[in-house]
């Protein structure tokens, strides 16, 4: 399997940080990859993400979001998915650049989700067409989740 590079930025088009994961299917719009949380313990309100939790990573070309199912380092049990909410990811050969706008979902195992950080998306120096087109790719993410579709299909409700 090939190595391939995500490189994330932000919604300025500014590099944030980057990462590497082995691709596990390429299609003409869309890259799935595995990849392991490489941080620190990252402790949050709703979730811990741990170092070594395993990541299986969908990047669109063609769609206003990326999504991660992410699995327990200890056990590889699923611990729900982190959904991005971005520009289109530009796919290249041997690199993803996916550009962040901050708005993202986090949806656990049981199907319940959280909007995250709509303050933050509330304020970003967007024009309009990317405002609306992430917000249609939210509630695209919304309408699967709720019908446990796609890759919400393992939620357990």
């Amino acid at each position: 399997m090939q190595n391939i590079t995500v490189y994330k930025f932000n919604e300025k088009g500014e590099y944030v940080w980057h990462y590497s994961g082995r691709v596990l299917l390429r299609e003409e719009t869309h890259i799935q990859l595995e990849a392991f949380f490489s941080r620190n313990n990252y402790v949050t309100s709703y979730h811990t993400f741990r170092k070594g939790d395993r990541m299986v990573e969908w990047f669109y070309s063609d769609r206003w979001y990326n999504v991660f199912q992410m699995h327990d380092v200890d056990d590889d049990h699923l611990k729900g998915w982190y959904c991005n909410i971005t520009r289109p990811a530009r796919l290249e050969n041997d690199a993803i650049y996916a550009e962040d706008l901050a708005l993202d979902v986090f949806v656990y195992p049981d199907g319940r989700y959280l909007v995250l950080d709509e303050d933050e998306f509330a304020v970003l120096d967007i024009d309009d067409g990317t405002r609306q087109n992430a917000l249609q790719g939210l509630q695209e993410l919304k309408n699967l989740i709720e019908r446990a579709e796609g890759w919400f299909s393992a939620i357990q409700r």
